[in-house]
């Protein structure tokens, strides 16, 4: 509320004077407009100055919104009193809705309707867990506006909640989210081209605010990162990209031969915060950007004099990765990329048996290999499951293999087959190579009649070969002295958070396929995943220290029972009341705000109230 001056000229006295009016502001259809509350008359004669007008405005406001001011020693009488002669004015009026008539009302019913019902559950969580990790903060350290911060945290939050293109993020912030009235920016500026910008403009940003939230998360929820994950993905693009620089042919992880790819790399700790990450060629091998990679970690971690442990999947764990890493004096712990052909156990250890997620044994074992020149350390690991998996397998190829053994005899047999025995033995070749698992475990031998011509072609499967003894064993080595089976094995195990968050980020986040035509666009998409990431790992890493460990998508499931909506409705004196509230939420989801220890509404109610049109009479004298 504010007072607003009226100047006026009386043309009998042909006096200029001042009147005063208390209003209040509103907005209606995107403008802002007044409403004035009571005529207050001249105050000159009675208040000497403008800043005693301005505190009589804010004394009547108090007083019609029940606040108490605390008390002083210098209280202006003159003020209180108009205070309380205006306050009571108001209410003889009846203009403004105060005391129990906010609460009670004598409206009617069938004028009652709900409106403009938006989604917020998400989005507020999201919002809180982004003011968690002062991302605001950082940027307007690097002197960015307040209107584009705003655009950027809407940006963002959308992308965890409703990951899609910026067409289609317009559509969903402008009908179906209040992302807008919780991040401040006024959802009719939004475009598709507003949203571009503001991803470039965050890409921009990228190490220096990655970096900062890396420390960020540390200091938050008291991480050291002894131990880091480090290992890649990629994604396809949907497109030619015949003039990009990054996308490249390479094996792609979904299978699509067809479709260029691009390389993501990503350290995270054990809590599955990211601590770096980078973008590389889709046709870059996994092996080969492991140094590229260890170079930045230090500057990423909270100790700089402390090298963390490196945990790598056997992909990426060449003989040369490990020198390196050795020769920079990390300690790593990782998958042998071969079966140990000569180890005994480890006299000092015996066989432990623990169980996995899906209550499956795991076997595990310290053993020693027989080159004194390996200081490694080693865990012989076998995986029910992993038997079962492999034995399947082995069986289905295995039936192919046969099938491809029969196909070469029946083309040696029949007539018009292949019978000469350079392509037989090319075909038996081209064989072995498709199913380089299975074949070793047979005797093969092909017949000819000393002319170049093959008769036949012989098969059995070699005795003494259990392959089931085998199945699902494997071995870890480290450079730790680790001396209890189960933590070496918990150590290695921490890989299946880097495991979720390229799941999340490439499915919940929407990074696969890329649509994007350009490398800056496509850089942009992306490290606008990672961003919206930082605020899925923040909620899930609170929610997991207390046991609730639902993916990200169930959680979002849930967040989106609780709403926004407006209700409006007329009362006895023809009067237009306008509430805009939260629904309130359901149990689930008071209890993730409990454990998160987070607001459940961003704001309680929204009131206005609409007089009905005064009619005044037309003086015709």
């Amino acid at each position: 509320m504010f007072i607003k001056p009226l100047p006026k000229y009386n043309k009998k006295t042909q006096e200029h004077y001042t009147v005063y009016q208390l209003c209040e502001s509103y907005r209606l259809d995107g403008r802002v407009r007044h409403r004035i509350i009571i005529g207050l008359g001249k105050l000159e004669d009675k208040l000497q100055t403008v800043e005693q007008i301005k505190r009589l405005g804010k004394r009547i406001e108090e007083k019609l919104k029940g606040q108490n001011p605390l008390p002083f020693k210098n209280k202006d009488e003159k003020i209180e009193s108009l205070a309380e002669y205006y306050y009571a004015e108001i209410i003889k009026k009846k203009r403004y809705d105060i005391g129990e008539r906010s609460d009670w009302q004598t409206i009617k019913v069938s004028s009652i309707k709900n409106k403009d019902a938006r989604e917020i559950g998400p989005e507020w969580l999201c919002k809180q867990a982004f003011d968690q990790l002062t991302i605001a903060d950082f940027l307007r350290e690097q002197g960015w506006s307040q209107e584009k911060i705003s655009l950027a945290t809407t940006h963002i939050i959308s992308r965890a909640v409703y990951p899609a293109s910026e067409l289609k993020t317009v559509s969903y912030i402008k009908e179906n989210s209040a992302l807008c009235e919780i991040t401040g920016y006024e959802k009719g500026k939004i475009t598709k081209d507003k949203l571009y910008k503001i991803s470039h403009e965050l890409y921009s940003a990228k190490d220096e605010l990655e970096n900062y939230l890396s420390h960020k998360t540390n200091e938050l929820f008291d991480l050291d990162d002894k131990i880091i994950l480090y290992d890649l993905t990629n994604t396809y693009f949907e497109g030619r990209m015949q003039h990009s620089k990054i996308a490249r042919f390479g094996r792609s992880k979904e299978k699509r031969k067809d479709a260029k790819l691009i390389v993501l790399a990503a350290v995270i700790n054990r809590e599955g915060f990211l601590k770096y990450s980078n973008i590389f060629q889709g046709n870059m091998a996994d092996s080969k950007t492991l140094e590229t990679i260890v170079d930045a970690i230090s500057q990423r971690t909270s100790f700089t004099n402390r090298k963390p442990v490196v945990v790598i999947d056997a992909g990426i764990a060449t003989g040369d990765n490990l020198k390196m890493l050795k020769a920079k004096q990390y300690d790593y712990l990782c998958v042998s990329r071969s079966n140990l052909k000569e180890y005994y156990a480890d006299t000092a250890s015996t066989l432990v048996e623990i169980k996995d997620k899906r209550n499956k044994p795991i076997e595990l074992m310290k053993v020693k290999v027989g080159d004194p020149n390996d200081a490694d350390n080693y865990l012989w690991v076998k995986s029910k499951a992993k038997a079962l998996k492999e034995n399947s397998m082995n069986g289905l190829l295995s039936q192919r293999f046969e099938e491809g053994l029969q196909s070469i005899q029946e083309g040696i047999q029949k007539k018009g087959g292949t019978k000469n025995l350079k392509k037989v033995y090319e075909r038996l070749g081209r064989l072995k190579q498709k199913y380089p698992s299975v074949h070793k475990y047979y005797d093969l031998s092909i017949t000819d009649n000393s002319k170049g011509t093959a008769t036949a072609i012989e098969y059995e499967h070699k005795k003494g070969e259990d392959t089931d003894k085998k199945a699902g064993v494997y071995f870890l080595k480290t450079t730790l002295d680790v001396e209890d089976e189960k933590i070496f094995w918990s150590i290695y195990n921490i890989i299946r958070e880097i495991e979720y968050c390229f799941r999340v980020l490439k499915t919940d986040l929407d990074l696969r396929p890329i649509y994007h035509k350009t490398d800056d666009a496509s850089m942009a998409h992306l490290n606008l995943g990672l961003l919206a990431y930082w605020l899925v790992s923040t909620i899930r890493h609170q929610l997991k220290q207390k046991g609730y460990n639902s993916e990200w998508r169930e959680i979002v499931r849930v967040m989106n029972t609780q709403k926004c909506v407006t209700t409006t409705m007329q009362n006895i004196d023809n009067e237009t009341i306008s509430i805009r509230q939260c629904t309130e939420p359901i149990p689930k989801v008071k209890e993730l705000y409990r454990i998160m220890k987070y607001k459940p509404v961003p704001f309680y109610r929204k009131k206005s109230v609409v007089l009905p049109a005064e009619i005044f009479k037309n003086n015709t004298s």
